[in-house]
């Protein structure tokens, strides 16, 4: 699969602004729980839908990107997403038991991440995650926010700047697991669209863990 280099000329260009609302709506989300009359997974697919919809209207090369992504070797991108949420899964499981051996917090913090599925039907929950909010996120996060950082500070800036930013929207919970699961997340993902240029592919893989995770096998 070649790999696209950043566009520095659309860097330029790139508005930044933009995804600037979505990370204070994605803040406040992971400060309390819900945003008005939208509980956690209602709020956290309507935020991802609004930054992806922020993105098509800013950016006039991001659907174009899209287009052409999911014209190339999709079954290799596919397999590829796939196999790249196994691998992230297992990082986690391992993580998870060393973490309960090293942290007496972790329990607490695993649990309360968990207990957000409390009362969600299960159809709603597997509908939301397999297809809006893992592949929203990362046609937000990386298809276009990543992206965009990339091609105006250079590949390297535009990856830490984005697992950064992945990271810190996520300390308003107060959950030091949940930070540093995101942590790991951002820098996997980050990394996996830095070496592909496929959004296509970070979106199988982050619905994929998204359901291994929360549904078919709990951390």
């Amino acid at each position: 699969m070649p790999v696209r280099e950043p566009d520095a000329r659309r860097g330029a260009k790139f508005p930044l602004g933009v995804a600037l609302p979505v990370l204070l709506l994605l803040t406040w989300l992971f400060r309390h729980g819900r945003v008005g009359p939208l509980d956690f997974w209602w709020g956290m697919a309507t935020i991802v839908a609004l930054g992806v919809g922020l993105g098509f209207v800013s950016d006039r090369s991001f659907l174009t990107r899209l287009r052409a992504d999911g014209r190339a070797a999709t079954g290799r991108k596919a397999a590829f997403g796939f196999a790249s949420a196994i691998v992230l899964y297992g990082v986690f499981a391992a993580g998870r038991l060393a973490a309960l051996r090293l942290f007496p917090f972790a329990a607490s913090g695993i649990a309360s991440v968990y207990g957000l599925k409390t009362g969600v039907g299960l159809a709603r929950l597997i509908t939301l995650l397999s297809l809006i909010i893992g592949p929203g996120e990362e046609l937000f996060w990386r298809g276009f926010l990543q992206d965009g950082l990339m091609a105006r500070f250079g590949r390297w800036p535009g990856f830490a700047l984005t697992a950064v930013a992945y990271s810190l929207v996520h300390v308003a919970t107060g959950n030091i697991m949940l930070v540093l699961a995101a942590g790991v997340c951002g820098v996997f993902w980050g990394w996996l669209y830095l070496a592909r240029r496929s959004p296509l592919l970070n979106a199988v893989s982050h619905a994929t863990w998204d359901i291994m995770a929360f549904v078919l096998w709990p951390l």
